[in-house]
């Protein structure tokens, strides 16, 4: 999964310390990522490549993250982002970009960065908010109210019945024809079982149980963290479509089961949990 980046290690921890010549520079505009991507590889630019820009913490220059000892900051503002090799590219890029390490260090940033972006004012008095020195929080001087980055739980689930897998194709995203596993998000005074059984009916009208955790993945795309249940069916196995969600629904056996093309995804795995016999 686009995570797993051994032997690199990914250090999330707030320590906000002034970046050097050499550290990660970041800027995004919309869902667009500035970055070199010669070759389907991605590279970030350094604070040497935008001698303009001030290597000081402030809050137009921001903190993200390590990894290994590298470090990677959020430039808010770029005049003439893009220069030389380095030019901007939708984020979706960062699904295929090698090296991985990087892309996930790429769409975590995203993350962060829409935070930001989304937080520059209170959303209960209107007045700016500052940021925290301690901790990645921000703090409205006025009211008192706080912010912290935005998480949102989700599930996926994958259906099992008679050697079979339950799989689905999103409705209305033209450019997503590959079939995946029922999800959702789970909603405010709802445990992720509830969500497991909820979503599975909603979207295809049947019942489960036997309900198995398997993993969980930060999903930086949507902003979720996303929990893997695997669940057996309770009933019958007649699917009633929500056309709303889906454009379609089925069961597929172990040979039948399209795999997705990419391995970056807790979907993607599950995937293949079941058609190498594993679940």
């Amino acid at each position: 999964m686009i995570q797993d980046i051994a032997p690199h290690i990914y250090h999330n921890e707030y320590r906000p310390v002034q970046p050097e010549e050499d550290s990660f520079l970041l800027y995004f505009e919309e869902n667009r990522a500035l970055a070199d991507w010669e070759n389907g590889e991605v590279s970030f630019p350094r604070f040497r490549d935008y001698p303009e820009v001030e290597r000081k913490l402030s809050d137009r220059i921001i903190y993200l993250f390590s990894i290994d000892n590298q470090n990677f900051y959020l430039a808010r503002e770029l005049r003439t982002p893009e220069r030389k090799k380095y030019r901007m590219e939708s984020t979706r890029s960062f699904r295929s970009a090698a090296p991985q390490w990087l892309s996930f260090a790429g769409i975590t940033a995203y993350q962060l960065w829409h935070w930001y972006d989304s937080h520059v004012f209170c959303g209960h008095c209107g007045c700016p908010m500052v940021h925290s020195d301690k901790e990645r929080m921000l703090r409205c001087p006025d009211c008192g109210q706080t912010e912290y980055p935005k998480i949102s739980p989700a599930v996926i689930i994958g259906v099992l019945h008679d050697g079979k897998i339950l799989m689905s194709k999103y409705a209305g995203r033209g450019d997503v024809t590959y079939y995946a596993l029922i999800a959702g998000f789970t909603e405010i005074g709802e445990t992720l079982e509830e969500t497991v059984k909820r979503e599975v009916y909603e979207e295809v009208g049947l019942h489960v149980k036997n309900l198995r955790y398997y993993k969980s993945q930060p999903w930086s795309f949507s902003e979720t963290l996303l929990m893997g249940f695997f669940a057996e069916l309770d009933g019958g196995d007649e699917i009633t479509l929500d056309t709303d969600e889906l454009a379609t629904a089925g069961w597929f056996t172990r040979e039948e089961a399209p795999a997705q093309p990419l391995n970056i995804s807790l979907t993607s795995e599950m995937i293949w949990k079941f058609k190498n016999g594993e679940v």
